[in-house]
């Protein structure tokens, strides 16, 4: 029997978004944007590591003056509760995409790892 592997990943999209992980995401999301001060904290937050992101994807270095700014920044926004608690369910979400692509990828790991033995 043939799967469709894109209505297999739709489903998966489907799974994650009726988690309770994702409703705990949404929620802790929703309630930054609201709070007008803890949404331009954040935002300012979310442009700087794109930029530093960026930066290294170009292959560009990055200055200390930088690297302060940055470290400054994630301990601004880590006092602010609302953030500190989005920035805690986004990286729980992380974890989970990052553990579902470990299953996703296993018929390949293991393919690939026969051909090594």
């Amino acid at each position: 029997m043939a799967v469709n592997l894109h209505d297999a990943a739709y489903e998966l999209e489907k799974a994650i978004r009726s988690s309770n992980e994702y409703a705990s995401l949404r929620r802790i999301y929703d309630e930054v944007n609201a709070d007008p001060s803890a949404k331009t904290m954040f935002e300012n937050f979310r442009n700087l590591q794109l930029e530093l992101q960026q930066k290294q994807m170009m292959g560009q270095e990055i200055s200390q003056e930088e690297v302060e700014q940055a470290q400054k920044t994630v301990a601004l926004v880590q006092q602010h509760e609302k953030i500190a608690q989005l920035m805690e369910a986004e990286q729980r979400m992380s974890m989970i995409i990052g553990e579902l692509n470990q299953i996703i990828m296993k018929p390949l790991e293991e393919l690939y790892g026969a051909m090594g033995q």
